[in-house]
């Protein structure tokens, strides 16, 4: 059978021009229009070469759209080299539930309060930024977020309390910052499953509060700040989900053999501390993957059995005040 390919290029660039009309439709102008603005504010045209605003934005990179609606929910703006601080017109996305920042070193400035319009925003990530100033009192207006993941930037200051009133919330990053002052007790209010906290690699300081140490967490990473006190209660008994917890490098003290470990702790890392007391025989009914009590003030024979000598070296158990048995020297 013959081919017409002047009746064919005819019809492909019909379809071309329909299907160019009909992808610049499938974008509500509002979120077009914000999505430009965001562009121009940065400045820099070959980041967004896909931004083209002849075409739909549903198309562009960056960001996906609800099929049927065609509103803008994601906008992933990551290795993207921005410069400058946050656009406020990124609040002018009302669907969006996803809003990234990731790996983009010259990002600078605060946090923009316009965030706060975003009425559907469900995961905020903004990481390995130069964002600086504070923790803004007014994240704790984005009552939707179940996950908030402001680690690997320059913010400083204290942690506001406020953030205990974001009650869907599993997972809360703030590590890697120069956050100083303490853990608000309103960190006991975070009432999501599976929840996961990381603090590390900042400042912080005073007692680890009560009502935060009862919490059941999955993972919990409060390393390498100046915390102080009794940290037992975090532990508790079986009924905790308790997964991975690292406290090493800290300034805590309590008695190590008379707490008792959930089933499910596979992690357990409390190197440099001032705890006190003897490790309990319930470490050796334990799975674990890893264990570190060195640099704290132990004593007695480490219980045989479990993972406590195969698994793990002497540098697990060294310079306590008197901790001994394999795989440290024998007790006198």
């Amino acid at each position: 059978m013959a081919i017409n390919y002047n009746f064919l290029s005819l019809a492909l660039i019909i379809f071309s021009t329909i299907l160019h009309h009909c992808l610049s439709e499938l974008c509500h102008p509002e979120d077009k229009k914000a999505l430009l603005q965001i562009k121009k504010f940065f400045n820099t045209p070959n980041i967004f070469p896909s931004w083209d605003p002849k075409t739909g934005c549903c198309g562009w990179y960056g960001l996906t759209c609800d099929y049927k609606t065609h509103r803008v929910n994601d906008l992933f703006l990551n290795y993207a080299d921005l410069a400058g601080p946050i656009p406020p017109q990124v609040g002018d996305l009302p669907y969006l539930e996803t809003l990234m920042f990731h790996k983009n070193p010259n990002l600078t400035g605060p946090i923009p309060q316009s965030i706060t319009k975003l009425k559907r925003l469900r995961i905020l990530s903004i990481t390995w930024t130069n964002l600086s100033g504070p923790i803004p009192d007014f994240i704790g207006e984005i009552t939707t977020l179940d996950f908030l993941d402001l680690s690997f930037n320059k913010l400083t200051g204290p942690i506001p309390s406020s953030i205990g009133r974001l009650t869907k919330l599993t997972g809360l990053r703030l590590d890697r910052n120069q956050l100083t002052g303490p853990i608000p007790a309103s960190f006991g209010d975070l009432t999501g499953d599976n929840f996961y906290l990381y603090l590390s690699h900042n400042q912080l300081s005073g007692k680890i509060p009560a009502s935060v140490l009862k919490k059941d967490y999955t993972y919990m990473d409060l390393s390498r700040n100046k915390l102080e006190g009794d940290a037992s209660l975090l532990f508790g008994s079986d009924k905790k989900n308790l997964e991975i917890v690292d406290l090493s490098r800290n300034l805590l003290e309590f008695d190590l053999s008379k707490v008792e470990f959930p089933k499910s702790l596979t992690y357990l890392d409390l190197n440099h501390n001032k705890i006190i007391g003897s490790l309990p025989v319930g470490l050796t009914e334990l799975r674990l993957q890893l264990l570190n009590v060195s640099y704290n003030q132990l004593c007695g024979k480490i219980p045989v059995g479990g993972e406590l000598q195969t698994r793990f070296d002497y540098s697990a158990y060294f310079h306590n005040r008197c901790l001994c048995g394999a795989p440290l020297p024998n007790c006198k």
